[in-house]
């Protein structure tokens, strides 16, 4: 396997513009950290708003050419893309456990994951498709067709790097459109390192440049107020998210928004609690609990509330903690001390009114950002827990006694990303499909995630959806065309 120091070596340090690696124009720099050891790895340019326009002056001037390549042309460079992450598989893995912290093995289900959305799209580029119909006076006729929307405006989160920038490069590339995109500063060089990818593969200059700031309002604002633009997509935080579209009303912006969650995790009576403490263990622990999809709140049927506790309790005692290149690594590190802050204050909340501590609760001291993995029963209501987003290893449950309470309780929040449901019920689990406020649902399963499907959540957790048949629509707009009856 390639060393750390090669492969950090083979990353781009620079910004990617109109098919040119260059410099920020004011020289400035980030370091990007290791969150295991708290050292810098890598040293890369700063953008600043001069340089954001500049990409987007190189995606606007390619437009009209990328939107007329065919789209058998377009799904051949994501097929070969695809073929090139999967044949550099270990590098992007080492490559996001070395920047985010998760265990390597997780970063390869990650390569996996994000890789499938290149593949996906490749496929979906040739099946763009329209209509045609007769109107209902036989006056004449419909066209329906799809056009791309235009240049676009794509900012990603820190959690998930590789998956984040392929689920939104993949289908506005696919769809015909040019993007600007901006990685997250934690963690942009496997976004770097993709692009590399995307250069190799022969996507033409303008239609991908990639930027990296420090100063992501000063420089997202004039780009997102230029009226060339005419998509934004972005995954991250509610208020962040709400700014964002703020920004976009000016232009009428077509906009994706993947914002915030509280997933709730309903544990029935009649369930099998084999497969929920798995799914508990997968939904809440997965990327060291840093996912919009984690599941927030355990709501647990009391009958059987202790056992399951006691179940999950056992198992989180013995993850093993420590930097995501050792050995059977299941937990390494939080993003940095902030998260590490923010998982122990609401821990100490919830303890404060009344939950009781089973495992975990202590901020690890030493380098990096480490926080042991957490279970806390009896989680009283007016904790803070319940309502805000932990981002982090820690597991709550909370009781309730018939289904009504349960989808009470599930559906009390601003809300409405993901939701699980564990019962063996299968009416039961139609009845929450339907009744449970979220735009995804896993029924006995904690993972949910798939390139296949309509990533998305209603409320205060977005809008739109990436993945599935519906991705490429977000970045296609529907013209209609009325011709007269050819028959009179």
């Amino acid at each position: 396997m390639i060393s750390e120091a090669e492969l950090l070596a083979k990353v781009p340090s620079q910004l990617y513009i109109n098919g040119q690696w260059v410099d920020g124009s004011a020289g400035r720099t980030i370091d990007v950290q290791d969150p295991s050891t708290g050292k810098v790895i890598k040293t890369i340019a700063d953008a600043t708003p001069e340089d954001g326009i500049r990409a987007l002056d190189a995606a606007a001037a390619v437009q009209e050419e990328w939107a007329a390549t065919p789209p058998r042309i377009r799904g051949e460079m994501l097929r070969k893309a695809f073929e090139l992450v999967q044949k550099r598989k270990d590098e992007f893995a080492l490559l996001m456990t070395l920047e985010m912290g998760k265990p390597l093995a997780e970063a390869i289900g990650e390569v996996n994951y994000g890789s499938e959305f290149l593949r996906w799209f490749s496929e979906e580029a040739v099946r763009i498709n329209g209509r045609y119909s007769i109107n209902p006076e036989a006056s004449g006729r419909a066209f329906v067709s799809y056009l791309p929307v235009g240049p676009c405006y794509l900012i990603t989160p820190w959690n998930f790097p590789l998956a984040m920038a392929t689920r939104k490069i993949a289908p506005a590339i696919a769809a015909g459109c040019t993007v600007v995109v901006k990685p997250a500063t934690l963690t942009p060089l496997t976004t770097l390192y993709f692009v590399k990818i995307l250069e190799e593969v022969g996507v033409p200059a303008g239609v991908v440049n990639v930027f990296t700031t420090s100063t992501s309002s000063a420089v997202s604002t004039p780009i997102i107020t230029d009226k060339r633009l005419r998509k934004l997509s972005f995954t991250g935080s509610t208020g962040v998210g709400q700014s964002l579209m703020k920004l976009a009303a000016d232009n009428v912006l077509r906009t994706s928004m993947e914002l915030g969650g509280n997933a709730p995790f309903l544990v029935f009576e009649d369930a099998d609690l084999d497969k929920a403490v798995e799914g508990a263990l997968a939904a809440k622990f997965r990327n060291i609990g840093q996912a919009c999809t984690a599941a927030n709140r355990f709501i647990v049927h009391e009958t059987i509330a202790e056992e399951f506790a006691a179940r999950v309790t056992e198992r989180v005692k013995a993850m093993k903690i420590g930097r995501g290149t050792e050995e059977g690594i299941t937990i390494g590190p939080l993003i940095d001390d902030k998260a590490v802050a923010k998982a122990n204050e609401l821990v100490q909340d919830a303890l404060s009114k009344g939950a009781t501590l089973t495992t975990g609760g202590n901020i690890i001291e030493g380098d990096g950002s480490f926080y042991e993995p957490t279970v806390i029963t009896g989680v009283k209501p007016g904790s803070e827990i319940l309502t805000e987003e932990i981002f982090g290893p820690v597991l709550s449950i909370t009781t309730f006694s018939t289904e009504e309470e349960g989808i009470r309780i599930a559906n009390d929040t601003e809300y409405g990303l993901v939701g699980y449901v564990f019962t063996e019920d299968f009416k039961r689990g139609q009845r929450l499909i339907e009744k449970l406020q979220t735009g995804m649902m896993g029924l006995n399963v904690g993972i949910i995630s798939n390139a296949s499907a309509p990533f998305g959540g209603v409320k205060m957790s977005g809008l739109g959806r990436e993945g599935g048949a519906e991705g490429i629509y977000e970045y296609l707009s529907p013209k209609y065309t009325m011709t007269p009856n050819p028959f009179v």
